[in-house]
């Protein structure tokens, strides 16, 4: 897996299609949420998008600085494509996601709102529970955080 971390305005035509592309189809049409995916966030964080040796997009989570939408930083639209599932793609992003955010903001807590089935798997890599879980777009989920190390 080859990993970029990138400003909106560093991704490509192609990386930002490839984005949005696979955001659509996982969330959209697999998950069969019908919501507003461009929220005008974008511009403002940073995308780590996870490909393979053939340059297809494998993964991708959006990158929210402490301050934009809340006071840590935020994990978001995490997602794997469906062909790169089941092989540890999905652990692999996480675990860059969480380094990414540990390296560009030091000292911030991190938080992600994740979908209450896997609440287990985010738990693995250090978040905890906040709160009870809610609904968003049909979906049960539960906000989590990573304290500071």
């Amino acid at each position: 897996m080859h990993w970029t971390c990138l400003r909106f305005e560093a991704l490509s035509v192609q990386q930002l299609y490839d984005v949005l592309a696979l955001r659509s189809e996982v969330f959209v049409v697999e998950q069969n949420c019908v919501f507003l995916d461009i929220d005008g966030l974008d511009p403002k964080t940073l995308h780590l998008l996870g490909s393979g040796d053939d340059g297809a997009l494998q993964a991708y989570a959006r990158l929210i600085p402490p301050g934009l939408k809340a006071p840590d930083a935020l994990i978001g639209r995490v997602v794997t494509s469906p062909t790169a599932r089941g092989g540890g793609t999905g652990r692999a992003l996480m675990a860059e996601a969480v380094a990414q955010c540990e390296l560009l903001w030091p000292g911030h807590a991190i938080t992600l709102h994740a979908q209450a089935h896997l609440e287990r798997f985010y738990g693995g890599f250090g978040f905890v529970p906040v709160g009870e879980q809610y609904m968003e777009d049909g979906i049960p989920h539960i906000e989590m955080r990573k304290p500071v190390q």
